[in-house]
């Protein structure tokens, strides 16, 4: 069965615009990962007043030991907490949280750069409590949510070198469409459907830093090998080691094709059991000490 490294739940779901729920309960997940195949999931809070309404850790804890079969807790801290400035303690939260058994930080979301001091001091920090770092991310300042990069995710890659003991796990449209090199930059903010004529940074910077992995959960996961299977078949081979299985649900009936995709392509014999087994549990088991 799957492990899912990027899942949301809410006890009591708020409404968005449209007053149905933005997200599931965890019943609600825990029954559409009985469908899907998936054995449990990271659940992660969000923090960051960009994108919803904060969630505290400490939902997200007691979510988890109300089904500690099914989720495992991930604690998060805005970068502007505690002082917003660029050497504000946030290490003994982590801590905090670490102990109480969170098992990594996210989803981070703040809409600012990379390479913000506020957001190196949570990587700094992060580094400190060795707490693997998922992130989203975003093509601009303002009106959006997730860390703002550069074409071609040069800030990503300055973080990565700037903190060679942290596990960032990259997730989002704007990293996932640099899959292949870009036949428009402003295809950075959607999901391209063209195939991968040429690959782009995401190989690039995963051959250079080790201690870079990727969430290949939501539509813009899915999308980066769907749009082009052949590419995919050998991006999955190649870096089977820094993949992990993920959903990203939000409302219950969102759809989460990446688990049929999958086990296609391994019943097909295109990628091997011990590719998908990496990438749909044991990556997981390894970097969470499952």
């Amino acid at each position: 069965m799957f492990i899912d490294l990027h899942a949301h739940a809410y006890r009591q779901p708020y409404p968005g615009p449209d007053g149905k729920p933005v997200f599931s309960t965890p019943q609600q997940l825990i029954e559409r990962y009985d469908e899907l195949g998936v054995d449990k999931g990271c659940l992660m809070p969000i923090v960051n007043p960009e994108v919803y309404l904060p969630q505290s850790n400490e939902e997200i804890l007691e979510i988890a030991r109300t089904y500690p079969h099914r989720f495992i807790p991930f604690c998060n801290i805005d970068p502007r907490a505690v002082s917003n400035s660029s050497d504000a303690d946030l290490g003994y939260l982590l801590r905090y949280y670490r102990d109480r058994g969170c098992k990594g930080i996210g989803e981070v979301m703040p809409n600012l750069p990379f390479t913000d001091p506020l957001v190196w001091n949570l990587f700094a920090h992060a580094q400190r409590a060795q707490m693997p770092l998922t992130f989203d991310i975003s093509t601009r300042i303002g009106s959006a949510y997730g860390l703002y990069d550069d074409p071609g995710l040069v800030q990503l890659q300055a973080s990565l070198q700037a903190f060679p003991d942290l596990i960032i796990i990259c997730h989002g449209p704007a990293f996932w469409a640099e899959i292949s090199t870009l036949d428009s930059v402003d295809d950075r903010g959607g999901y391209p459907s063209y195939p991968v004529r040429s690959e782009g940074s995401v190989a690039k910077l995963l051959r250079q830093n080790p201690n870079m992995r990727c969430d290949l959960s939501a539509y813009s996961g899915y999308n980066a090998l769907a749009r082009d299977l052949n590419y995919a078949v050998d991006f999955l081979t190649e870096f089977a080691d820094c993949l992990y299985f993920g959903l990203d649900i939000c409302a219950h009936d969102q759809p989460a094709p990446l688990a049929d995709l999958l086990n296609t392509l391994l019943a097909e014999g295109r990628i091997t059991q011990q590719a998908f087994d990496k990438i749909a549990r044991d990556n997981a088991v390894k970097l969470l000490g499952l």
